[in-house]
């Protein structure tokens, strides 16, 4: 499930310090667990989290400021239109999915909580909507781009190490990835403004992210941290390596 940018303090390894993942939303209050690195069982929590919120927190993305819509402007530009893409936590389908389809991109969403679907399945019914868990996502076909926009932060470490698998399995010729996650290595948790709820994040190193993406196959055409354009996020475009 994608999350409105949010407030939030990722701690390093050393818990020595706070850095921003992203800090444009006022309405998430900083809550990190300081000094805490292993947060055991409170990742396994977000997917029920968002089932549980979908109409408040669909409701709160599509009213705020889109600061990130820089980086989507930057991964169809990558595309071609009729392009295919696999949207990971793709949500309610606004305002992502929607300005994807918009500029020629066939979408095939996947998310979930089946709350999220349905809402996508009803404001863009020609494209595809999916169910399903991305960690565990097996779809046996390739997609010309690959999404896993502020959804793919929520996982644990050693869940986002293996997603390079799925990334990896579902990436055509030349497929464009683009995925957010926090600075440098750690965990954290916001206050989730639904029912003072604790939302999980966490990140790995930079150098282990390229590592990544070299070993399954990728190469990175941008990346930033802490883009000051959209509200701190840290953003990797990239692409399937073309001497594959």
């Amino acid at each position: 499930m994608k999350l409105p940018a949010c407030s939030v303090v990722l701690w390093n390894r050393r818990g020595s310090r706070p850095v921003p993942l992203a800090s444009s939303r006022p309405s998430y209050r900083r809550n990190c667990l300081k000094g805490t690195y292993q947060m055991p069982g409170l990742s396994e929590t977000v997917i029920d989290l968002y089932r549980r919120h979908t109409e408040q927190w669909d409701a709160d993305r599509r009213g705020s400021p889109w600061n990130d819509r820089v980086w989507h402007e930057s991964f169809i530009r990558e595309l071609v239109p009729g392009s295919r893409v696999l949207d990971l936590g793709c949500g309610g389908g606004e305002p992502v999915a929607r300005f994807l389809v918009d500029h020629g991109m066939r979408v095939t969403g996947v998310d979930s909580s089946p709350a999220m679907i349905a809402l996508a399945a009803e404001r863009l019914p020609e494209q595809e909507w999916i169910v399903a868990d991305m960690r565990r996502l097996a779809l046996h076909r390739r997609f010309e781009g690959i999404l896993a926009w502020d959804s793919y932060f929520h996982l644990a470490h050693e869940a986002q190490r293996v997603m390079f698998a799925v990334f990896d399995a579902h990436a055509g010729d030349d497929a464009v990835l683009m995925f957010n996650t926090g600075p440098e290595h750690g965990e954290a948790a916001s206050t989730f403004t639904f029912k003072g709820e604790q939302l999980y994040h966490a990140s790995l190193a930079p150098a282990e992210y390229r590592a990544l993406l070299d070993r399954n196959g990728f190469e990175v055409v941008h990346h930033i941290t802490n883009d000051v354009r959209s509200g701190g996020r840290t953003a990797w475009l990239c692409r399937r390596k073309r001497t594959r």
